[in-house]
């Protein structure tokens, strides 16, 4: 398929998709056999192949990945839910483009922060190299630049939440954008810092500035931690800016809550890659009994998310963030009550559909798993 011109691809997937095709590949399905010829082929699914492995910093990990033709683009800022296979699960995790979008070759760029207790980024680092198949969701999220690009733009970030506003810059400069663009971007090190090169030399176009701030160790143009002397030494007139942020809860409850207290928050677009710690268990002691109903397994409850109790009794549930973020994990509930550990909220609706990762059983719950 990689080597058709557009329309045989066309034709090529309308004939692969249609009943008589599929009748023919019962019970496997036809992706089943694409994949013996080409592992990235499919003939609704998006894949991507690896096409190039760096290490900007120790602990990052870039990809650079072709899609196959199922593959619908994306706005710069939004996010794929991206996966691979791991010991024979699929696991799957949130990573924002950090290229361009109107990337002439048409492929995309991701790097991940490696985490040392996270499956995906640490398989990632270690075993990623050119040839690679991955599974990826079209881009989803409204954290995009709009279609009408504004005149005045300061985009900030913090670690690993540069991603999308790595994407946002470097779609701006493609498109030849004239408007003012201000990138403030903060890290504890100077060598955790991705992307100093490029950054660098982005500074050679007259309308962008970058500002780069060490919390810990390094020669920024700026240093500490956010505050409004930072956001007036990087766009006095952010009052009538359209901010994009994107980082750690520390850098972006600051952020928020500097626009909440000046009156100007519809001015700020936020990003989150993390949510605060779920809640404590409301009740002193956990009761009842978790049924997964399609495995036969069953355990005691011990008070712990879904997800956290389901891998506990030797399940393995496909998962993304844990944090209720990417819905990856979302699965139906038969029967009981469950609490939301973010909201603290009650439901015992019979067949619900609910995130495992952040939902914890109250009394008897039974699963579809």
């Amino acid at each position: 398929m990689a080597t058709l011109t557009a329309t045989p691809k066309r034709v090529a997937r309308r004939l692969l998709a249609s009943s008589f095709v599929t009748a023919l590949a019962t019970p496997h399905g036809v992706d089943r056999y694409l994949e013996l010829v080409n592992p990235a082929w499919s003939v609704d699914d998006v894949r991507a192949r690896v096409t190039d492995v760096r290490h900007l910093t120790d602990d990052t990990v870039t990809l650079t990945l072709r899609p196959n033709g199922n593959w619908r683009g994306f706005r710069a800022g939004q996010f794929v839910r991206f996966g691979v296979e791991i010991d024979g699960a699929r696991r799957t995790r949130c990573f924002s483009p950090a290229s361009s979008a109107c990337r002439r070759d048409g492929r995309i760029e991701i790097t991940a922060k490696v985490n040392p207790a996270g499956e995906v980024t640490r398989y990632l680092k270690e075993h990623a190299r050119p040839g690679l198949v991955v599974t990826m969701s079209q881009a989803e999220g409204e954290f995009a630049l709009p279609a009408e690009r504004p005149q005045r733009l300061l985009l900030i970030s913090g670690g690993s939440g540069i991603t999308p506003v790595m994407s946002m810059l470097r779609t701006l400069c493609d498109e030849g954008h004239t408007g003012e663009v201000t990138f403030l971007h903060y890290n504890q090190t100077a060598d955790q810092a991705p992307y100093q090169e490029e950054l660098a030399a982005l500074r050679s176009n007259r309308n962008v500035r970058v500002l780069r701030v060490y919390t810990e160790a390094g020669d920024g143009e700026l240093s500490g931690r956010f505050s409004r002397e930072h956001l007036l030494a990087a766009e006095p007139r952010y009052a009538t800016a359209e901010t994009y942020l994107c980082g750690p809860p520390s850098l972006t409850c600051a952020v928020e809550d500097l626009y909440r207290a000046q009156g100007v928050e519809e001015r700020l677009h936020t990003e989150r890659f993390t949510l605060a710690a779920p809640a404590a268990p409301a009740s002193p002691a956990a009761s009842g009994q978790l049924s997964f109903a399609r495995s036969g397994a069953v355990a005691a409850n011990d008070g712990r998310s879904l997800l956290e109790q389901a891998e506990a009794a030797g399940l393995t549930p496909e998962y993304g963030c844990r944090m209720g973020i990417c819905f990856t994990c979302t699965t139906p509930k038969r029967s009981g009550a469950v609490r939301n550990l973010l909201t603290g909220e009650l439901s015992d609706e019979p067949d619900e559909d609910i995130q495992l990762c952040v939902n914890a059983p109250c009394g008897d719950v039974t699963l579809d798993i």
